[in-house]
């Protein structure tokens, strides 16, 4: 059944490659050049040339702002989640920041933090740890009571309580968040990358759009896509291993 499952994901992408192919091979539009083009466009520009220049800006920036929205919406959802009186407190606060459009902060980050990393690291932390906080409270806060309860009569302390009952718990649905925040970077790192920056892949892809360099464009769009799927594939691997109890939990329970 596996190996079915294996051969189906590898199948069914090849198909389609096949089929873009054989489309693009005959289209006649300036728009959408033959797909081998853009493949040799793609090993011309992201594995020699620009790979330095633009590739690793970009995975700097999304590194750095995923890991401090990371940091802080795991932090600061267990407070909320543990203190129901400040969750209450906070809770028109986040969701009026929740609300604001990411595009629409491009401007006070510039203009607070100017055109450099600093101010991209800041869109797409925000933007990325609002789904890591709101995941976290509503995990924290749903640990059964009577778990916490043992904990009590057993004296555990509240650091062992933390460490070896409330994460666990709530692991699921932390790296529910974790996940949805790894999508969100990949776009907020181009979108921060296609105002006022001289480097990166979503700097690129924009200038060759200008530039009408129509292959050059869409062997960035493919560079993205790739990424996304390898970020994807890895931060699965890391779930199961972390959560292989959970897993493991819901199999048995089926």
């Amino acid at each position: 059944m596996n190996a079915k499952k294996l051969a189906l994901e590898i199948v069914t992408p090849l198909l389609v490659i096949a089929l873009i192919w054989w489309w693009t091979s005959g289209a006649e539009s300036y728009y959408y050049p033959p797909l081998g083009d853009i493949f040799r466009a793609f090993a011309d520009t992201w594995v020699f040339e620009r790979f330095s220049a633009d590739v690793l800006p970009s995975l700097g920036r999304l590194a750095a702002g995923y890991v401090i929205a990371a940091v802080l919406g795991i932090a600061l959802g267990v407070v909320l989640g543990r203190q129901p009186t400040l969750r209450r407190m906070a809770t028109p606060i986040v969701e009026f920041l929740r609300a604001i459009p990411a595009p629409a902060l491009i401007p006070f980050a510039i203009l607070v933090l100017g055109v450099e990393n600093d101010a991209k690291i800041f869109l797409i932390a925000v933007v990325c740890v609002f789904p890591i906080l709101l995941n976290t409270i509503d995990g924290v806060a749903g640990v059964e009571p009577t778990l916490l309860d043992t904990t009590r009569v057993y004296r555990i302390g509240r650091l062992d309580r933390l460490r070896y009952v409330v994460l666990p718990a709530a692991a699921p649905q932390i790296f529910a968040g974790l996940r949805t925040s790894l999508s969100l970077s990949l776009i907020l790192m181009v979108i921060s990358e296609m105002v006022a920056s001289s480097n990166g892949i979503g700097y690129f892809i924009l200038q060759s759009q200008r530039s009408f360099a129509i292959t050059e464009m869409w062997s960035g769009i493919l560079l993205l896509g790739l990424l996304g799927y390898l970020f994807n594939a890895v931060f699965t691997l890391v779930e199961r291993r972390v959560l292989a109890w959970h897993i493991g939990a819901r199999a048995g329970a089926q």
